[in-house]
């Protein structure tokens, strides 16, 4: 039998990374679609209130926050498909709990349910148990792409739906998309010979404080959760905007969002283009961006009544978050230590969901006491403060992340190895876990040769 060459996912990994990421575009698209409709909607809610709404937009953030870690560890124990096939039908049965109300509290329970079904950290376990070490990044980066593209869908899909069907059948079509989610989970997704905690992708409660005592990792956790508390705080009030302040009926609103978000889109490449790299260059084209944001929500303050005014502040603000965005995981992981990136993660995504919760519950309360304006204002000034704690980062260093596989080793020859593995070129951090049987390395892909960790071959400094 021809054995498959080592650079090449192999059948099951690339079902694995298909099946996973269809998953995570569904599930993404159904909580993304309700964003730029829901305040519309809400509106001939009974009950509702400025500050209620903007609970109701933000709350499934705060559940995804409580939920998400704890699911991971479930499923170590009882198995990963279970505990996502739990998940989605949390999700399927928020979405229809939401469709159904007819007051803000009913829907804001489905919304609380529609993010209980937390699933994220789970599925990308799941890739890790389905795919070898050496793989696992191109099948996370097959995932991440589907999340990016999620975004500019739903929010062209949400307005134009909701505006010929009813805003209830934004939610109907999130349920559907949730149980198409659960038939790829039980059809396509395959079934793993066994499922291993994977420190690259799982949390560890031990290594908690050591993440949170790391003041640049700090510096973009708080990135993270500003950056979905500004985006959140913004469309609590942005549907009305286009409605009120611009003259465009909801029918109308992705005439606005479609060529926006495909210029914002368009931009992206050259501006990750720019930000490759290590060093001062990167991290300019980073604390930029922030300061876009700034610019963006100033502009939107001052310039929404005029549509022209509007719709370039909107494309400075998908821009610089489209941007942001996709730069923050990737600056987590190659600031976060070798063998802890997992648990980094993990507290980075917790973050960006508390981020969600802040800024709809802050949204809608400044928008009820204060108006609009304040909405914005208060957004400008959180990506100020942001941009000051950025200009004090580190400047990221060009640096990705290696697994190779040592096989069962013991601890002292474990801390041997790793030492030599330290003094090949391109190298910039090993570390061996003993029970794992694997080496965590931090490396730079212009210099590192993987040839170089054979046993057969000599490490030079």
């Amino acid at each position: 039998m021809n054995e498959i060459p080592a650079e090449r996912l192999t059948a099951t990994e690339l079902r694995a990374g298909a099946s996973l990421a269809t998953i995570f575009f569904l599930r993404m698209s159904g909580l993304f679609m309700i964003t730029p409709v829901f305040v519309l909607y809400a509106e001939h809610l009974r009950g509702a209130t400025a500050g209620l709404v903007g609970i109701a937009i933000g709350i499934y953030g705060l559940t995804q926050a409580l939920f998400q870690i704890p699911f991971g560890m479930i499923s170590d124990h009882i198995g990963r498909k279970k505990v996502i096939g739990a998940g989605l039908f949390i999700f399927v049965l928020g979405s229809v709990m939401a469709a159904l109300g007819r007051d803000i509290y009913w829907v804001t329970l489905g919304r609380a349910l529609q993010g209980a079904g937390a699933v994220g950290s789970t599925t990308l376990a799941l890739a890790a148990d389905l795919t070898r070490e050496e793989h696992r990044a191109k099948v996370m980066a097959m995932i991440g792409i589907t999340i990016g593209l999620a975004f500019p869908i739903a929010f062209v899909v949400g307005p134009a739906v909701s505006a010929h069907l009813g805003t209830p059948s934004v939610f109907w079509l999130a349920a559907v998309l949730g149980l198409a989610s659960i038939a790829v989970l039980l059809l396509w997704v395959p079934t793993p010979v066994r499922s291993t905690f994977h420190r690259d992708c799982e949390v560890i409660p031990a290594q908690f404080l050591d993440i949170l005592l790391d003041g640049n990792l700090l510096r973009l956790d708080f990135g993270v959760l500003a950056l979905h508390a500004i985006m959140t705080s913004t469309f609590v009030v942005m549907p009305l905007v286009l409605r009120d302040a611009a003259g465009l009926e909801l029918a109308r609103h992705w005439h606005v969002y479609l060529p926006v978000l495909a210029l914002s889109v368009i931009a992206l490449a050259p501006l990750l283009r720019l930000s490759s790299g290590s060093g001062s260059r990167a991290k300019g084209v980073f604390c930029a961006s922030v300061f876009t944001l700034v610019a963006a929500e100033v502009g939107l303050r001052y310039g929404h009544a005029h549509l022209p005014s509007l719709g370039a502040s909107m494309l400075l603000f998908f821009s610089a978050f489209n941007f942001l965005e996709a730069s923050l995981p990737t600056l987590i992981s190659r600031a976060a230590p070798a063998d802890r990136r997992g648990t980094a993660m993990g507290v980075y995504s917790t973050a960006q969901f508390l981020g969600i919760f802040i800024g709809g519950a802050a949204g809608g309360w400044l928008h009820g006491r204060y108006g609009t304006q304040a909405v914005f204002l208060f957004a400008a000034a959180i990506a100020a403060l942001w941009g000051v704690l950025a200009l004090g980062m580190a400047r990221p260093r060009h640096l990705v992340s290696r697994m190779h596989s040592v096989g069962p080793i013991s601890r002292a020859d474990a801390a041997t190895l790793a030492a030599r593995y330290c003094a090949v070129p391109g190298v910039a951090e090993a570390v061996i876990v003993a029970e794992d049987g694997i080496a965590y390395l931090k490396v730079d892909p212009q210099i590192f040769d993987p040839a170089a960790l054979r046993p057969d071959a000599a490490a030079t400094g």
